[in-house]
């Protein structure tokens, strides 16, 4: 079984890294390894799930204490029933007080007798939403299942007309001891699973389960500023538990399509804006999109390709964040194509006449020449 990886070390932050240091951290990494960018690209997925796990463990100021102190064992919800940071020791501490409960006599509450509760397993939902939806926010419904009471038996698991009978092995306790000489291990009755009881004849239409599965409608708030890879979490809307235990929780998976014209890292938002060759060079004024709709700006004579403008305020207002972020137009200089012959023969007149004025005209260029002559005499 592999290591798993140290997730400050996944993050590329050291241990005292702020929050804000490590959500730009994984902004960054989940920009870089997105599926959308790599598709087909295993390599990448893996390194975007690793990231994102890594986040979501330090994002949290509890798990983060738990992981900071045990490790990955610390945020293990295997180890504790689902629960993270210190709960996630539960399990190893109620194993050592029922191995040394009969010799000390310690009674921990819910072990000394009687059904055994468990929590029900949390459930994971994934939400596409687009750029705009997670800007702005949205209410949302989603179909999920759920368990309802077996109208059949009335919740009792057994055939109408029929009862559940006490378990022989644990004697109703749902619990059974172990005894290896010295030590008494006390564990789930594999008979009757922990509930306590046998069903002889179970319910034709639960097959003694006691529900039926269903599905239900949920109203979902997605906040505005939500970003791709944020969770939202609806309490009690998992599984349900077992023996009147609690139920789990249901956590929802955001994921931002693709824009065809924006790209979001954090609260900014970046665009590629195509500019010719002509504005480029004499300059004016271009309309550039927004989410809030079109905006406007000014491109001085000489611009060149590449060049990025800053529209403050016109990005994304975080969950986080007190104000949006910006937008950045990044120039896209378009040569043109197609050209018919009295084109061409206006471009060639006006090459010349550009080769004439020298260097003031294309200062890149002659730089350019510049370093490789120097280049080829070393």
């Amino acid at each position: 079984m592999a290591t798993k990886r140290d997730f400050y070390q996944i993050l590329d932050v050291p241990k005292n890294a702020s929050d804000e240091d490590i959500k730009k951290s994984y902004r960054k990494l989940a920009m870089k390894y997105h599926p959308d960018r790599n598709q087909g690209d295993t390599t990448a997925e893996g390194k975007f799930k690793e990231a994102k796990e890594a986040y979501e463990m330090l994002s949290d100021p509890d798990k983060r204490a738990a992981y900071d102190q045990y490790g990955h064992a610390g945020v293990d919800p295997n180890r504790g029933g689902g629960g993270g940071g210190a709960q996630g020791f539960g399990g190893f501490g109620e194993a050592f007080g029922d191995i040394f409960g009969d010799i000390f006599g310690q009674q921990r509450g819910g072990r000394g007798g009687g059904q055994q509760v468990y929590r029900g397993n949390d459930l994971s939902y994934a939400m596409e939403i687009t750029l705009e939806e997670a800007a702005a926010g949205k209410d949302a419904q989603i179909r999920i299942p759920s368990w309802d009471s077996c109208s059949t038996c009335s919740g009792s698991g057994a055939k109408p007309g029929t009862k559940p009978i006490q378990c022989t092995t644990c004697h109703g306790q749902g619990q059974v001891q172990m005894r290896q000489g010295f030590f008494s291990v006390q564990q789930t009755c594999p008979q009757c699973r922990g509930t306590g009881k046998i069903i002889p004849d179970p319910c034709v239409s639960c097959h003694g389960i006691g529900k039926i599965k269903n599905n239900k409608t949920l109203e979902v708030k997605v906040p505005a500023g939500i970003d791709d890879g944020m969770r939202i979490r609806s309490t009690g809307n998992g599984e349900p538990g077992t023996n009147g235990g609690p139920a789990g929780d249901l956590y929802i998976e955001i994921r931002v399509k693709k824009h065809e014209i924006f790209e979001r890292e954090g609260d900014d938002l970046h665009c590629e804006v195509p500019v010719s060759m002509t504005t480029a060079a004499l300059g004016g004024e271009i309309q550039v999109p927004t989410l809030a709709g079109e905006a406007s700006i000014d491109i001085p004579d000489g611009t060149q390709h590449g060049k990025t403008f800053r529209l403050k305020g016109k990005g994304v207002k975080g969950l986080r964040g007190s104000y949006p972020g910006d937008l950045y137009c990044h120039v896209q200089v378009e040569t043109p194509v197609k050209l018919t012959e009295h084109q061409r023969k206006l471009m060639k007149e006006l090459d010349e006449s550009l080769k004439k004025g020298g260097a003031k005209h294309s200062p890149n260029e002659e730089s350019w020449g510049d370093k490789l002559k120097n280049f080829f005499k070393a």
